[in-house]
């Protein structure tokens, strides 16, 4: 089963400046899950509690609470345990809720190892599983056929679209629950952004996918739910694309 994902309360500041404010949101599994809003609404900061990613930036303050449940009950993971262990530690989250960002940030290698050398050094797959692991991941985002035989190729002479799948590719291959997504297709031409949205929608069958978009049309094509952001907040929820339309989400914003 997909992650469940769950928020309460949940408040965002950085240098006491507040981002977030009394955030609930639910994000059920296998659906995908689409954050709308004007610039500095607080939607990627939205995405990036759900894995801690906030923590990074300096002056950061998250309090509330933040679950996920992969199957074996909910986990809050900002608690501790007894004060000092994390109830879900970070790299446990990290592996189980993967990341993609606007633009792709393919590493400096081959396209073999933009996806075998993370299984190694963060998933410790044993060097047996890896090429099976690469091949499975490019097959799930559609490269397999494309780039079989070139796959030492330099990750960076793939075209932008062939790069963000790539990336795509390498995230699933940690075999992740969750996907959160920071605008996937910003940085794509038209029929690169289609083929995204496309492959997107065929992996909502097993993963929770919950992403940040600048396009209501994008949202109206994908959505399974659309979460509406205004000033830190979560100000409207639509499951029904029919309610989802200029005037309304005007109204909000």
């Amino acid at each position: 089963m997909a992650g469940l994902v769950s928020l309460a309360d949940v408040s965002v500041s950085f240098f006491k400046q507040a981002v977030l404010q009394n955030i609930n949101a639910a994000f059920p599994a296998n659906k995908i899950s689409v954050l709308v809003g004007r610039s500095g609404s607080g939607k990627t900061t939205l995405l990036r509690t759900v894995n801690r990613l906030n923590e990074e930036f300096p002056g950061c303050v998250t309090s509330g609470k933040v679950e996920v449940d992969f199957g074996q009950g909910p986990r809050d993971i900002y608690a501790k345990k007894s004060g000092t262990k994390w109830d879900l530690p970070l790299a446990e989250l990290r592996l189980r809720v993967g990341m993609l960002f606007q633009k792709p940030n393919c590493f400096p290698v081959s396209v073999y190892r933009n996806v075998a050398m993370p299984l190694d050094l963060v998933a410790g797959a044993p060097a047996g599983e890896i090429p099976d692991r690469v091949r499975a991941a490019l097959e799930a985002v559609g490269l397999w056929t494309e780039l079989k035989d070139r796959l030492d190729t330099p990750a960076e002479r793939l075209s932008g679209g062939q790069q963000q799948r790539l990336c795509l590719a390498r995230l699933l291959a940690l075999q992740p629950d969750i996907l959160l997504l920071d605008e996937p297709t910003a940085s794509l031409d038209v029929h690169a952004a289609r083929d995204i949205e496309e492959l997107l929608r065929g992996l909502a069958s097993k993963y929770t996918i919950i992403m940040v978009s600048h396009e209501l049309s994008q949202a109206r094509r994908m959505a399974d739910q659309t979460l509406v952001c205004a000033e830190g907040k979560i100000v409207g929820v639509f499951t029904d694309k029919a309610d989802l339309d200029e005037n309304r989400l005007a109204e909000l914003l």
